[in-house]
């Protein structure tokens, strides 16, 4: 994957360039950037241009066989950690390597992707992926060898938020002092939640979400007009992913709008009405079929709405980006029950939910009390 490839993002590519041209990399950086930013491929790209000699963004001017090693993403000094669990494949103690083929099909199809887009890959989308210490484990063991080429070894660890405790601190040496020649990369979008003695160990280099036109650009070349390129970049707000989502019309987002709008129409019709409790407990259920990764995005779909929502409220429409295609549903006409007389509180019970999710609380239960709150939180008056 050459840095041509990468979408946007030239400041971070000059830096990474630069770095390896004057053999200034650090030992440990931690890329840090939203969903779709193209924090992953950009990390690839990179090592392929430290790995392979590579010193022109533009072609592969550098080791022919190593280029072609890493077009199928097969470098045996290549090294990858990522969130795992088990499934029908891998009953116990899953590791990266148990799931490599899945992997590159991933980044061949799907290089901008995220961790919901990888869990369903790997149909585990109701079991919590994890980095545990079995992984850390194999990295010791895996960077402990010699480099099959003589040069560095590179080791990608992809949302290493997702690194348990026990992991974390089994690697905390290996990653302040690394092998000769052995460089990690942790990619993370919420880098709070990697333990501080791990990010006290790394150059953090943030990546900012993609510029519009950089996606109507990359859009076009995928055959889009002008106009739907803007519209769908416009929506997309700095996520490739979700454009290309969008473009194949098969978003999630699609289904989380038609939950969305049954959601608030019943809590509407909740006030003075005990029958629509019902509506509220059937709307709950169908949710807490689904799995647990699907039930936190809806959850983080909805603060999204709700904040959009306050900006139109608030006279800052040119900051919203959504687009409401189901049931007749308008933003802007809902957006007046939103303000900042409730929006901390619906904001905090949202969060709330899908922590208790995230630690496999009864999904039912806890979406039905959200329900139950959010009836009365949406008859708030403003100020």
């Amino acid at each position: 994957m050459l840095f041509s490839e990468i979408l946007g993002q030239q400041h971070i590519k000059r830096h990474l360039t630069h770095s390896a041209d004057n053999q200034r990399i650090p030992h440990a950086q931690l890329f840090v950037g939203p969903e779709g930013s193209g924090v992953l491929p950009m990390a690839i790209a990179y090592a392929q241009y430290v790995l392979c000699g590579n010193r022109d963004q533009e072609n592969n001017t550098g080791n022919a066989s190593c280029n072609l090693k890493f077009d199928k993403l097969s470098h045996p000094d290549l090294h990858f950690a990522f969130p795992v669990a088990t499934n029908h494949k891998v009953k116990s103690h899953p590791v990266s390597n148990h799931f490599l083929e899945e992997w590159r099909k991933f980044i061949k199809e799907q290089a901008y992707g995220n961790l919901f887009d990888w869990y369903q890959l790997l149909d585990i989308e109701n079991k919590q992926g994890q980095i545990g210490v079995d992984e850390a484990q194999e990295i010791v063991k895996s960077l402990s060898l010699k480099a099959y080429e003589g040069g560095h070894k590179v080791m990608i660890i992809w949302m290493a938020e997702k690194m348990n405790t026990a992991c974390a601190n089994k690697l905390l040496k290996l990653i302040e002092e690394p092998p000769n020649d052995t460089f990690f990369i942790l990619i993370a979008e919420d880098e709070e939640q990697i333990i501080q003695t791990i990010r006290s160990r790394c150059q953090i280099l943030h990546f900012p979400p993609l510029a519009e036109a950089v996606i109507v650009e990359a859009l076009k070349e995928r055959g889009l007009d002008e106009n739907t390129a803007l519209k769908i970049a416009h929506q997309a707000n700095g996520n490739y992913n979700k454009a290309i989502d969008l473009v194949n019309q098969d978003s999630e987002d699609l289904v989380f709008e038609k939950w969305f709008v049954s959601w608030v129409r019943s809590a509407f019709k909740a006030k003075g009405n005990k029958a629509v409790i019902h509506d509220l407990i059937s709307w709950s259920e169908e949710v807490a079929k689904t799995g647990r990764e699907t039930q936190k995005k809806f959850l983080l779909f909805c603060m999204d709405v709700f904040r959009q929502a306050m900006l139109i409220n608030y006279q800052a429409k040119e900051l919203a980006f959504m687009d409401f295609s189901v049931d007749n549903f308008q933003l802007e006409k809902f957006a007046a029950f939103v303000h900042g007389n409730n929006i901390m509180q619906i904001t905090d019970e949202l969060q709330d939910a899908a922590y208790h999710i995230e630690r496999n609380g009864n999904a039912k239960i806890i979406l039905t009390d959200l329900s139950i709150k959010l009836t009365r939180l949406l008859h708030v008056k403003p100020s």
